[in-house]
Order: C-alpha cells, then sequence, then structure tokens
C-alpha cells in the first residue's frame, strides 16, 4: 500500500534529531506543545513538497536544488545561527506565547525554509523512492499523490508525538534548569549552522 510506504518514508527520514528537531523541542518545553508541533509541521510541510518533486519526477527543481546546494547549505546555516543565538540569550519567561514576536506563522514559515535549504532532503527522497519503485516502472498521478500524502502524514505523526512528549515537561522543569536547556539548545542549534556554513566554505 503506497500510502502506508509514504508514511514509513516520512515518519523515518523527520525522526533523527537534528537542528529542526532540537528547534521543536525547545520551543515545545518553552511555549507548549502546540509551539513545538506548528514548528513540526513547517518541517513537514517541506517533506511533503521534496516528496512531490521526487514522486513527480520533476528533475528540473531537483536539479536546482542539487546544483545549488552549496548556496543553500549556506543560507540555512546563517538562519541556524540567528536562530540559535536568539535562543541562547532570549530569557525563559513562564507561560509564554509561542514566538509572540511573529506569532504561529512565524514559527512555521521558520522551520519550513531550513527544511527546504536542506538539500539532503531530497536526495533521501529521490534514494528511498527509487529503492522501492521496481525499475521501469512509473508511478501515476494517483500512486503518486498517494505517496506523498503519506509521506506528510508519516513526518506530521513524528512532530506531534515529539512536540506532545517535550511539551509535556513544560511545568516540570525548574527555572534554572529551563535556562540551561535553552543555553544547550541554542548552542547545539549553532553548531549545526556552523558545520553547515563549514561545508560550504570547503566545497
Amino acid at each position: 500500500m503506497l500510502l502506508l510506504r509514504g508514511f514509513v518514508i516520512g515518519f523515518s527520514i523527520a525522526a533523527p534529531v537534528g537542528p529542526i528537531g532540537v528547534l521543536c523541542i525547545r520551543r515545545s518545553l518553552r511555549d507548549g506543545w502546540l509551539a513545538g508541533f506548528i514548528s513540526g509541521m513547517g518541517a513537514a510541510s517541506a517533506d511533503m513538497l521534496y516528496g512531490s518533486v521526487a514522486a513527480f519526477g520533476l528533475n528540473t527543481i531537483s536539479d536546482f536544488m542539487i546544483t545549488g546546494q552549496s548556496w543553500l547549505r549556506a543560507i540555512g546555516g546563517l538562519f541556524l545561527i540567528y536562530l540559535g543565538a536568539r535562543t541562547f540569550f532570549t530569557r525563559p519567561v513562564e507561560g509564554s506565547f509561542p514566538e509572540r514576536r511573529f506569532g504561529l506563522l512565524g514559527t512555521y514559515s521558520s522551520t519550513f525554509v531550513l527544511t527546504l535549504t536542506n538539500p539532503l532532503t531530497i536526495l533521501s527522497f529521490m534514494a528511498i523512492f527509487a529503492s522501492i519503485i521496481p525499475p521501469g516502472i512509473e508511478l501515476t498521478t494517483w500512486s503518486s499523490i498517494e505517496m506523498v500524502v503519506g509521506v506528510f502524514l508519516g513526518s506530521s505523526a513524528w512532530w506531534i508525538i515529539l512536540s506532545v512528549s517535550a511539551g509535556a515537561l513544560k511545568y516540570r522543569l525548574s527555572g534554572q534548569l529551563n535556562q540551561w536547556i535553552q543555553w544547550g539548545s541554542g548552542t547545539i542549534i549553532m553548531i549545526f549552522g556552523v558545520a553547515a556554513l563549514l561545508t560550504f566554505i570547503t566545497a
């Protein structure tokens, strides 16, 4: 069943904890599970977009993303450094509303853009799709849609599990521990950003 296969693909690609996962956990701890979930949905939407490119064989778009992957990593790296620094220097506030400056739209769009700037995502989708589709077989339009919907649902399932789990700890952490977690998560996010920039510089 292609819907189930797409679900497994979306879940498995979303599950490894990277900078988006750290952001999701941090926002869930700071602002509640909804903020973390909306962050994850930004990543899930980008996964669905990349899944569409792989499933529908949109070679022009995929070639463009792969060719420009160095610049995309640089942009993503700078954005990660900004988000990491903002996380590091922002003082934890009890009961704060998610991303008060930009609202939930900013929470969603930040992870959407970050996921899009990671060209490895589309390479992962293309490799996995190629491995599960027999050589010489082309997906129909409906089959492709079914796969893409499955990818979105699988990715969304992971983000709701992660955000609800992290959000459950929101009111169980002391102020000092919460501050240490914020410093730690901000540092990790900045490290991911620096690593992305280094791959651009050394490419």
